[in-house]
């Protein structure tokens, strides 16, 4: 059994979930030139020569509904304004895990698009076998990279586009992000006599045990208990769930334990619940309809909660804030999203180019602001907020929206191994045990034995 098929079949024990590193900058040098500015083909540089005239490539994507209509205007914009005679055809292909499993199988059959949305940790299994371009390539060259990268870019956004198992190789290119947040009742919290949401557990269980005591409501909160909350509790309590220096998961960490212990302690108190049914998203249910004071969940989520508190009973107020834990510390929230990678096998460099292209003007903030208006994930240019004051002014959704975006500057990704799959999976069964009544130490100790373990199988 080879390296790729190890990992795959590791990779396909747990439903695919999400995955997610600092980030290098590109060396890319002098003033950002508008991508439909460009002269082609370059002069100079690994794609000196190619002319992607008359090109044409494919892009799968996840996107459904309102979102797969801002891909399509997106590629329509860009099929007819492009100088370049590059024709983009977008195909929603499922989910991710419809994706994943295509991709991996296209890998061995051919049949693979020249775009396609990868997770940090989905695009190192694909790099296992050799699948896809090092974005490094564009990004430092002096013509076709990104010149103001670092002045105009969220650079975390592409931590995990960077893959310490492929030499750092820079394995996709993030075009939108979201964050973990707590949403909470504003009108609540305030007519419990608090003027700010919490930010440490201990306010956090203050506020919730009041609310359920007083009678306010029937939850307080529903326990969230994939894995990504769980890297949000560790980031807010200044730590993370993974040491990219030593290579190794740190689920026993001192700051990885503090929102297990106290989500177990404030359940034990009976102030929150489990979630009834995670997959019908009856905890962010129970908030739009008032029987919960907070909800976790991706800032992307804010245009339906704000529809289920709209049209609950008793509407009222809401607005997000970031996961507790910090304190008096800066908050570092959780930022999470695919970004998108280019595929190397059996392409050319036509292709290639054609497709770094795309996404080089879809990054820009004029196409970044119309993605954020259509689909409210956040985009991945500062300058885009310039143009998003109809969005930050939107009724219902606008508060919370600018309040999410306030955070992007302090914020960390989860890791990018291609083992992450599997172990976002055993990390929601060590909680679920957590809150089952299994001592946090010693529970997150096996944790994280068995990911460590996981790790090392996958490199072999």
């Amino acid at each position: 059994m080879n390296k790729f098929t190890k990992v795959l079949a590791l990779a396909l024990i747990a439903a695919l979930a999400l995955g997610f590193a600092g980030v290098n900058s590109t060396s890319a040098q002098g003033t950002y030139v508008k991508t439909f500015d460009l002269s082609l083909p370059v002069a100079e540089g690994t794609y000196a020569g190619v002319d992607p005239k008359g090109t044409t490539i494919t892009w799968w994507h996840q996107h459904t509904g309102q979102r797969e209509a801002a891909v399509q205007a997106a590629a329509e914009k860009f099929n007819a304004e492009n100088p370049f005679g590059i024709t983009l055809n977008v195909v929603s292909k499922g989910s991710y895990d419809d994706i994943f499993t295509a991709v991996t199988a296209g890998i061995q059959t051919g049949e693979l698009p020249e775009i396609v949305v990868a997770y940090g940790n989905q695009a190192a299994v694909y790099q296992n076998n050799e699948a896809l371009v090092d974005l490094n390539v564009f990004m430092n060259d002096p013509v076709l990279g990104i010149q103001d990268f670092e002045e105009d870019m969220f650079t975390s956004f592409f931590a995990s586009d960077l893959n310490p198992a492929h030499d750092n190789q820079r394995l996709g290119f993030s075009t939108y992000r979201s964050v973990e947040v707590l949403y909470y009742n504003v009108d609540a919290l305030n007519e419990l006599g608090y003027s700010a949401p919490p930010t440490t557990w201990e306010e956090f269980g203050e506020m919730v045990c009041k609310f359920v005591n007083e009678g306010k409501g029937t939850d307080g909160y529903q326990i969230r208990t994939d894995a990504s909350f769980i890297a949000a509790g560790a980031f807010a309590a200044g730590g993370d769930i993974y040491d990219r220096a030593a290579g190794e998961f740190t689920y026993n960490s001192d700051a990885a334990k503090v929102l297990p212990k106290a989500i177990q302690d404030l359940l034990n108190k009976g102030c929150i619940k489990k979630t009834v049914d995670p997959r019908a998203r009856s905890d962010q249910a129970a908030f739009g309809n008032g029987a919960a004071l907070f909800y976790t969940g991706s800032s992307s989520g804010i245009p339906f909660v704000w529809t289920a508190i709209k049209d609950s009973p008793k509407p009222f107020t809401f607005d997000v804030a970031p996961v507790p834990g910090f304190g008096d510390n800066p908050a570092v929230v959780n930022v999470y999203g695919a970004s998108n990678s280019v595929v190397a096998k059996s392409k050319t460099p036509e292709q290639i180019l054609a497709s770094w292209l795309f996404l080089r003007w879809f990054s820009e903030a004029e196409q970044q602001a119309e993605w954020a208006k259509g689909t409210q994930y956040f985009p991945v240019r500062r300058s885009a907020a310039d143009q998003l004051a109809d969005v930050f002014a939107q009724e219902g959704t606008g508060r919370a929206y600018q309040s999410a975006f306030n955070l992007l500057n302090s914020t960390k990704e989860e890791p990018s191994v291609d083992v992450y799959q599997t172990v976002r999976s055993e990390t929601s069964k060590a909680f679920n045990d957590i809150l089952d009544g299994a001592d946090v130490d010693e529970r997150m100790d096996a944790l994280t034995n068995l990911a460590n373990e996981l790790l090392e199988a996958s490199r072999k």
